[in-house]
């Protein structure tokens, strides 16, 4: 695993809408930074920093620059970016 994967997920503790990032990305083999955050909402800082919003999961892609939330958003994402451009194979269930 590289020292500093260019994608970064941030993510709750037993977050079904995390765990459906998670489960896309080792799909696709890709290599990530994990950052688990703040359960409650008024102190998730560190993602509004990056993102614009409290919001968990978000992804941050350094190799596209691509900064997002929304599991079904990152998903797309990542399926159109590092997939076949398919729809999601997970069923689209979180």
């Amino acid at each position: 695993m590289a020292d500093n994967p260019p994608i970064t997920l941030y993510r709750l503790q037993a977050c079904p809408f995390c765990e459906r990032v998670v489960r896309v990305l080792d799909e696709y083999d890709l290599e990530y930074r994990s950052r688990f955050v703040e359960p409650l909402h008024s102190r998730r800082n560190v993602i509004r920093r990056e993102s614009g919003s409290r919001t968990a999961p978000a992804l941050v892609d350094e190799s596209t620059g691509v900064t997002m939330s929304e599991s079904a958003n990152i998903v797309e994402y990542l399926h159109a970016t590092y997939g076949d451009g398919a729809a999601a194979t997970d069923g689209g269930v979180a």
